[in-house]
């Protein structure tokens, strides 16, 4: 609990919760809107793929931002959008929309902002807490994180199903419309607290815009195998395993739910996860971090592997608990990799980095799951996708030995195996 005693830390996270609530939330609801106009997996491929295309537009310029300008007012600026774009998500329901053109074109105005904030994010941790306690904020940060990824797709599920006109009889806001509106005030909330903390955080980059600069960041993952790894090992178990875009058509082909059992399935891997969380939180993991992390993932693909041959909805929930358990102690690690082992001032940069592999393995996997599902039918993608993620797991602990051989989770640890000074000077 030492992360705790920081006041910042504890307002941000409860900055998160209440954004992360409201964004798995609108989640669940724009996945149920799309998949009831259209009927079509491939739909729900595209709206993954409306969300990341920003990402990888605007990597660049969005690492810089975060390393140029102050963390918490570009997070600020960028919530403000996702407030607009959720407000325009409200109105699209009021009016019954069946374009879901623009559908997508309000998720890609949303990723925008995601692409500008996350690297701002990440890169703000460090300042919130001392650095002996990093670790623990990751740990607790990603705890926090799965609770409200339990919460926000229940929510969604019950607020899509609300009968709203037994008590406002001529509300036109019914379903995706009051998860919207749910959004729209959580994103609120957010900006309020995260205007209330005392860090600071100003220029760390100091030196004018350039193309040298911008793409420091690129550099220094190449140069450092332990951020290469850890990024590459990500993006394509999550590419090939993940199965969430998919859950639509499980909860309601194949496992006959409604909204709300589409809820608890995308519930249920942060289930796991904070169960996991906890667990760290209490006995953290001093050795082997390398070796335990090519374990979890191997343990994410195999109950990914069940999850797509299962036919009861219980059985579906505990293979994703276990796929979400598996999932979060890769987290922890990868996240402390990420800020331990690299200097202050390219976090931003090297976070955005990471964004750029974090959003091709959650939104254009979602595309990815979405065109085969289309292909191959939902389980068989989901099957050859737990498949390839075993493989994939067994290839990168022979490609990266660094990251294999990681023991300590250490900034004097981990900077071990980063580029030398020299180098970095260079970049």
């Amino acid at each position: 609990m030492e992360a705790f005693a920081s006041r910042d830390f504890r307002r941000y996270q409860l900055a998160r919760v209440a954004a992360i609530l409201g964004a798995e939330a609108q989640a669940v609801a724009v996945a149920w809107q799309v998949y009831s106009i259209t009927h079509r997996a491939i739909d729900l491929g595209y709206t993954g793929l409306a969300l990341f295309l920003p990402g990888l537009i605007f990597l660049l310029p969005a690492g810089h931002t975060a390393d140029r300008f102050d963390r918490r007012r570009v997070i600020m600026v960028c919530y403000s959008l996702q407030c607009l774009c959720s407000g325009a998500l409200v109105l699209l329901a009021r009016a019954g929309t069946h374009n879901v053109l623009a559908i997508y074109a309000v998720l890609f105005c949303i990723g925008t902002g995601r692409a500008f904030s996350g690297p701002a994010s990440s890169a703000l941790i460090p300042h919130l807490v001392p650095e002996e306690h990093f670790v623990n904020a990751v740990t607790w940060g990603g705890a926090i994180f799965q609770v409200a990824n339990i919460t926000g797709p229940a929510l969604g599920g019950l607020l899509f199903t609300f009968p709203i006109t037994r008590f406002v009889p001529d509300s036109r806001l019914e379903g995706a419309g009051i998860v919207y509106v749910f959004t729209l005030s959580t994103l609120g909330w957010f900006l309020v607290l995260v205007s209330t903390l005392h860090a600071r955080p100003g220029r760390m980059e100091h030196r004018a815009a350039s193309l040298e600069v911008v793409l420091a960041g690129f550099q220094y993952v190449r140069r450092a195998s332990i951020l290469l790894g850890s990024f590459s090992l990500d993006l394509f178990v999550v590419l090939l395993g993940g199965a969430t875009a998919l859950m639509p058509i499980f909860a309601h082909d194949i496992l006959r739910q409604g909204p709300r059992g589409l809820g608890m399935l995308r519930a249920a891997p942060a289930v796991g996860a904070v169960a996991v969380s906890l667990l760290m939180a209490r006995f953290p993991l001093h050795r082997r971090a390398g070796r335990w992390l090519f374990v979890c993932v191997s343990v994410f693909g195999a109950a990914t592997l069940v999850f797509g041959l299962s036919r009861s909805l219980w059985l579906s929930l505990f293979a994703l608990a276990v796929a979400g358990a598996g999932d979060m102690v890769g987290v922890i690690i990868r996240g402390s990799v990420l800020q331990l082992a690299t200097p202050p001032e390219m976090r931003g940069r090297v976070s955005a980095v990471n964004s750029l592999f974090i959003g091709a393995s959650n939104e254009l996997g979602e595309f990815e799951s979405g065109l085969t599902a289309q292909w191959w039918g939902a389980v068989r993608a989901t099957v050859i996708g737990g498949l390839g993620a075993l493989v994939v797991s067994g290839l990168w602990a022979v490609l990266f030995p660094k990251l294999r051989q990681i023991d300590e989770l250490t900034a004097e640890s981990l900077r071990a195996h980063a580029p030398a000074q020299e180098v970095l000077s260079g970049l």
